[in-house]
């Protein structure tokens, strides 16, 4: 096999590389991560050679580190939180002969890995002529359990290939802290920061084919154990050797293979961490663990993750005739999304999931408005663990707000474990939207599900502290209602801004509904002092909200003023320089009529029940041409609203940009880690989009229209115990209800009552629009197959 440029065949429920690219080993290596919400690998060669950013990941495990200011400022955040990269159990490396199997050298005669959607594996097979001559292939099957939080498992097999007599191989499986985890010179501010050794060893222990390793960071004080076990199946002749000690533990394996023989060994991994559990404790965990994974057996832990699967892809599953890539790249997005979230279990859903250090292991609010809608109506509970860590940070919200001189509660920017680590205020703090966003996402969930016991022990408490803060934050003008002022919104190349049109809409749906909660859980609000006088001024609050509007050109201002702005000049913008923030200064970016990514768009999406069908048609025209689409975060919500407006040709290209960005690196940053909100669009995109699917007030409401290319589409949804499928054809939508009682919804404007037996319904025709236009350099991203 000649190298170069992988090859990734079109699969609708695997992805699989044929080849070894190296230039694109860390795209890969993000692409073929797995994880559970707990725990996440990088698709990093069990060999540890070649590999760009080996990462192993505890979600909410982070070392700190100060933040550094040229000039100090009163509320900037004095610490940084950065993921780390925890001890690596997915080293096992091979010696052939006399040498190492490193596909950096010899002869790679076959390499492939497959990424098994229903399977939730990833599988690899490799055969490689040592520079000695000898010839081996070498396969594996990795796991981390979806059904067992703390566990992973490797299935790894060498096979001799060649006739030239008995081969002497030795495999070492390893356990190993503080390695490298980020390339060197990365200064992509997406990237991460650099942490020296971070991990301190306070355990080690071997015996028999088991080792544990316990550490602590030297500055958060976190504790983190990993432990292995093994078994093997093995030629008569062999030997085996167990140590422990400080960052490395090491079983050693060496074996005699005749010729078309083999050798196995499965490796058995278990992790955890804790702030407060001891040493000894943490050790006597992941054994347990251990042996529990153990007894199992590696055939059992294959058939718990397929069966868990099978249900998933059940009730979650989008199905796309017309285009076979983007059916793929939908499936591939949804399984990321789900290994991000489904074990989470009262931890933060990270930017990158737990697929790289991009960002810093940070969350941000694209957990709450891009990943938790699709969890929310195909895997509602992860969901609701996802909220409950919100709720989990409302003491640290409440001091920020506090510090900031509000009341309520001021979620942070990004953060790991809840304090604001953002330093630099127009992007960070200043983007106060992220408490309605996570209002919004409680709205959702209990509409969704009507959960009486979350609203009651944790959703309500949320609403009113998050309306506290937008009833302090914003104030009452003669003139214009009530102004929110000096805010930054979505698009971070306009900061710090007077009533940007998406955080004030957002806020007026958080004072509404936390009124709603006080009137439904009358008993949270009397415990945090509410008082009718505080309702009255929310709802009088929401009623004048402030939503800026340019009467000469007929369409809603982002923010107070920003039409009247320079344009930027598109035109004498070279390819190269996008994203913009790479090459320019903020100072220019925030003066000028350049958009980062959707905005005053997404609110035409998430806030439509404030806007006529004309107000997003025009809106939608005038932001397109000003959006850069600098952020994977953009593609996502244009494409709905595209869809919404009769542009669905547009609307695919965009749903396809969303559901590739990382199988096809459009952003040029993968390596850093999965873009996990962007890959929560393909399903978004196929329901909210091309589905019309919305939940406005609780009522769930569909407008489905198909692009040209795409003869069907189906999709399922979970909502209030029900699940509900929706096709869609080229001229009618066919609605059913597989299980629960009868719903009502809504399609294009009508109601109807879904039931076991099909309803279907036709499709009226799109809206007539002008065609729209983006800046030069900024059309949909796709790449070509050819």
């Amino acid at each position: 096999m000649t190298e170069g440029r992988a090859i990734f065949p079109v699969e609708p429920w695997s992805l699989t590389e044929v080849g070894l690219d190296h230039d694109s080993l860390g795209v890969h290596e993000s692409v073929f991560a797995l994880a559970n919400g707990h725990l996440g690998m990088r698709g990093s060669l069990e060999e540890g050679e070649p590999v760009v950013v080996p990462g192993t990941y505890l979600n909410g495990f982070f070392e700190e580190r100060p933040l550094p200011y040229a000039e100090a400022g009163y509320g900037f955040p004095e610490q940084g939180q950065t993921v780390v990269n925890v001890t690596d159990g997915k080293l096992i490396r091979l010696l052939v002969k006399d040498s190492p199997l490193d596909l950096n050298y010899g002869e790679i005669i076959d390499h492939r890995r497959t990424l098994d959607l229903r399977a939730g594996v990833l599988r690899r097979s490799t055969e490689w002529r040592s520079p000695s001559g000898r010839t081996v292939r070498v396969s594996s099957t990795r796991l981390v359990s979806l059904a067992r939080r703390s566990i992973a498992a490797i299935e790894y097999q060498v096979e001799v290939t060649d006739d030239l007599g008995d081969l002497y191989v030795a495999l070492q499986s390893d356990l190993l802290a503080n390695e490298d985890g980020a390339p060197d010179g990365d200064r992509d501010p997406r990237g991460a920061a650099a942490l020296a050794r971070p991990l301190d060893c306070e355990l080690a222990a071997g015996r028999g084919r088991r080792a544990v390793l316990v550490h602590r960071t030297k500055r958060s004080r976190l504790r983190l154990a990993a432990g292995m076990d093994h078994l093997i199946d093995i030629p008569d002749t062999a030997t085996e050797d167990i140590e422990a000690g400080g960052d490395l533990a090491r079983y050693t394996l060496a074996a005699r293979i005749p010729p078309g023989g083999s050798l196995k060994l499965v490796k058995f991994l278990a992790y955890g961490w804790s702030s407060r559990r001891s040493s000894p404790a943490l050790r006597d965990q992941v054994e347990a663990a251990l042996a529990t994974a153990k007894l199992a057996g590696f055939e059992r832990l294959l058939r718990e993750q397929r069966e868990l699967l099978a249900q998933h892809w059940d009730e979650a599953d989008v199905e796309i005739e017309g285009d076979d890539e983007l059916q793929q790249a939908v499936r591939v997005g949804m399984f990321h999304v789900l290994q991000a979230g489904l074990r989470g279990e009262r931890q933060a859903i990270p930017a990158k999931g737990l697929t790289g250090p991009g960002y810093d292991g940070h969350t941000f609010w694209d957990t709450e408005t891009y990943v938790l809608p699709v969890l929310t109506y195909t895997a509602p509970h992860a969901a609701r663990d996802a909220l409950i860590w919100r709720h989990t940070t409302l003491g640290l919200a409440r001091e920020r707000a506090r510090v900031l001189g509000l009341h309520g509660a001021a979620f942070p920017w990004r953060t790991i474990r809840g304090e604001e680590t953002s330093g630099y205020w127009p992007a960070g703090t200043a983007a106060f939207h992220i408490n309605a966003d996570i209002a919004d996402a409680v709205i959702r969930y209990y509409d969704a599900t009507l959960d009486d016991a979350f609203d009651r022990d944790y959703g309500a408490e949320l609403l009113m502290e998050t309306a506290r803060l937008w009833a302090s934050l914003g104030h009452f003008d003669a003139e214009h209602g009530f102004r929110i002022d000096g805010v930054t919104g979505p698009d971070e190349y306009t900061a710090v801004v007077d009533n940007n049109v998406y955080t004030n809409l957002m806020a007026q749906r958080n004072l509404r509904e936390a009124a709603a909660a006080v009137a439904r859980q009358p008993l949270v609000a009397g415990r945090l002092g509410i008082t009718d006088e505080e309702v009255e001024e929310w709802l009088r609050a929401a009623s004048l909200m402030a939503v800026p509007y340019d009467t000469r050109h007929g369409v809603h201002m982002q923010s107070d003023g920003f039409t009247h702005h320079e344009d930027w000049d598109f035109a004498a913008t070279p390819r190269e320089h996008y994203p913009l923030l790479l090459h320019y200064p903020y100072f220019e970016l925030y003066r000028k009529q350049v958009v980062k990514q959707a905005d005053l768009v997404m609110a035409l999406h998430l806030r439509g029940d404030a806007f006529t069908l004309e107000e997003k048609i025009a809106d939608f025209a005038y932001y397109e041409q000003r959006t850069t689409r600098d952020s994977s975060l953009s593609a996502t919500q244009q494409g709905v609203v595209a869809a919404e407006t009769g542009h669905l040709e547009l609307a695919h290209q965009y749903w396809a940009e969303a559901a590739l960005t990382d199988i096809q690196n459009l952003h040029h940053n993968s390596g850093h880690g999965l873009h996990i909100a962007s890959l929560a669009g393909g399903w978004t995109v196929a329901v909210a989009g091309f589905g019309g699917m919305r939940d406005h007030g609780g009522e769930l409401t569909f407008a489905p229209r198909l692009p040209q290319r795409i003869s069907r589409l189906r999709f399922r949804v979970v909502y209030r115990g029900r699940k509900l499928t929706v096709t869609v054809e080229r001229d009618r939508a066919t609605y059913r209800l597989v299980d629960g009682d009868p719903l009502d919804i809504r399609h294009h404007g009508r109601q109807v009552r879904i039931d076991h037996d099909d309803v279907v319904l036709e499709l009226p025709p799109p809206p007539e629009v002008e065609p729209v236009h983006q800046p030069p350099g900024c059309e949909p991203r796709r790449r070509s197959r050819g």
